[in-house]
């Protein structure tokens, strides 16, 4: 047998019911062959001669019968009596009061008409408790008759209390045991010494004026009894080999479905719900092993339904959490951004107020940087507005397909003025349409913050130490990838994970002078989310490219 490991919480039993099953079918044989013997010990020969007693006293009861009705020789009676003669392996004899045979029914009459006369004048001892146990005459064999008669005296014990006289040592026959002498008739267990076997005797008067003798052998039946129970425990042996083989086969036919649904519900209680019951049976245990494959369906169904709940909850926990964060940091991150133009617009109010700017000149001064500050106020509260809506409205996108170089090429007509302002060479040199699938207005805000993000930190770079901004077009497959790059300084290394955060800024103090809000990038990742398509920044030696991607409208491979 393979050894089967415990798992936690489980108990190994003492005793397998397939044990316990075969033990107790064993015992019950050997119990029940023993009673068996004991049986036959104690009680065959009572039962023996309370059946042959009832056997004689019916066939007395018919004889008494027809008696009285005057039938008693007739021929339908006569066949009816030899019939319960033969079956009860009887011999009888009825004499009248003049010694006339009436009827016989025996192998020897001569035999029969002697006990009924030694009974009838009580010529036939008996052998009573005071009697030497078992002795015989002395011209026999002494010893053999002791063991013969002693074994019957102890056996029996019931004796009339009469006194034993010369006649019991002279006598063949003797009674061994009085079975009825209360009746009409007696009832005796006569020993005859000679032949060294016994009958059972009932005689008495039968009507008016007539006697009868029944006669019936009485086998040995404590040497019957003997060769019984020997058979009875040769076969009682083979009996409990070929029962304790039955036992193991019930016992493993009985115990296997129970050790199936033991597992189940110890897999049930570890909350595996993969074991089923396979039985194939009608029996209580194969109804209550489908009942627990009906139970396991259900617990691990409520048990998912649960578990979806609780992560959707989860989901929703943390949702609501970063929500909160997200409330926190924007009410953090605005009120700083606001600050600063605010002390200034204040600061610069409160000097035109107080007459410090008397002259025409310094209060121009004054109120240009009010109305800047102002603008650039009104820029951070747009840009904020629009981030907020990206990443808390409704999470729709107007599709649409349009031709992306004719946006960018209309984008940069209108604000190629401020390139040359700066000194800086734009190079957008696409001519034939792209086409791609996207929301216009959104993209052109994303790409307007790449472009913007650009001209404020291109620099002078390379030999021709120009100012250079690149924008390209390039149609690979099913996706349009569209590039700004511009000479300068790249990315620092440690700020190129944070850039898509809000108000997060590389260079402060530049990002202040050109009036940036620092949530350009982020209202970039906001839109090409809720494209599903990517976006980044790779950094170069002589500048950054900024990129994203949408999907194309047509296939093409187009580069300038």
């Amino acid at each position: 047998m393979k050894n089967e490991k415990v798992t936690a919480g489980q108990q190994r039993p003492l005793m397998s019911l397939r044990s316990l099953f075969g033990i107790l079918f064993f015992l019950l044989m050997i119990g029940t062959i023993l009673l068996s013997y004991l049986i036959n010990m104690l009680l065959l020969e009572s039962y023996y001669l309370t059946d042959r007693k009832k056997s004689l006293v019916r066939v007395y009861n018919e004889l008494q019968s027809a008696s009285v009705s005057e039938l008693l020789t007739t021929d339908d009676f006569d066949y009816s009596l030899r019939e319960s003669l033969r079956e009860g392996n009887m011999s009888l004899l009825v004499m009248d009061s003049d010694t006339r045979t009436i009827k016989v029914w025996s192998a020897d009459e001569s035999l029969m008409e002697e006990r009924l006369y030694s009974n009838i004048f009580g010529m036939t001892p008996i052998m009573n408790s005071d009697s030497p146990e078992g002795q015989m005459p002395p011209d026999e064999d002494s010893q053999e008759q002791q063991d013969e008669y002693g074994s019957e005296q102890g056996r029996d014990g019931i004796y009339p209390e009469e006194e034993t006289d010369e006649s019991y040592y002279e006598s063949d026959y003797v009674i061994t045991q009085v079975l009825e002498q209360e009746q009409p008739y007696a009832i005796n267990v006569v020993l005859d010494r000679r032949a060294r076997s016994r009958s059972i005797e009932m005689w008495g008067p039968l009507g008016e004026s007539s006697f009868f003798l029944l006669r019936t052998p009485l086998e040995d039946i404590r040497s019957s009894a003997a060769t019984a129970n020997r058979l009875f425990g040769y076969v009682g042996v083979v009996l409990a080999i070929v029962g304790t083989l039955i036992a193991v086969w019930l016992s493993r036919r009985i115990t296997k479905p129970l050790k199936q649904l033991t597992d189940i519900s110890v897999r049930m209680k570890d909350l595996d719900f993969s074991a089923k019951y396979d039985g194939a049976n009608r029996t209580e245990l194969d109804i209550l092993g489908r009942n627990m494959n009906e139970l396991s369906q259900k617990l691990e169904e409520t048990i998912s339904a649960l578990r979806t709940a609780n992560n959707d909850l989860q989901r929703d926990l943390d949702r609501r959490n970063r929500q909160e964060e997200m409330r926190q940091d924007f009410l953090s991150n605005v009120t700083h951004e606001l600050k600063t133009p605010i002390a200034l617009i204040q600061g610069y109010a409160e000097g035109l107020q107080d007459g410090i700017a008397d002259d025409p000149e310094s209060r121009s001064f004054y109120l240009e940087t009010i109305v800047d500050e102002s603008n650039k106020m009104n820029t951070i509260v747009q840009k904020v507005l629009m981030l907020n809506q990206l990443e808390f409205g409704d999470d729709s996108v107007s599709m649409e397909r349009f031709d992306i170089v004719d946006m960018i090429r209309n984008y940069l007509q209108s604000a190629s003025l401020l390139a040359q302002q700066d000194g800086v060479k734009l190079l957008f040199n696409q001519k034939d349409p792209i086409f791609v699938w996207g929301d216009p207005f959104l993209i052109q805000e994303v790409f307007q913050n790449y472009y913007s993000n650009a001209l404020h930190h291109v620099d002078f770079s390379g030999s021709a130490n120009e100012k250079v901004i690149h924008i390209h077009c390039k149609a690979t497959g099913d996706l349009v990838r569209v590039t700004v790059f511009n000479t300068g300084k790249p990315v620092p290394e440690d700020s190129l994970p944070h850039i898509w955060e809000k108000f997060y800024k590389v260079d402060k103090a530049r990002t202040r002078a050109y009036g940036g809000s620092g949530v350009g990038l982020s209202i970039v990742k906001a839109i090409m989310t809720l494209h599903h398509r990517g976006y980044g920044v790779e950094n170069y030696e002589n500048g950054v490219a900024f990129w994203f991607e949408l999907d194309a409208g047509v296939s093409a491979d187009y580069d300038e």
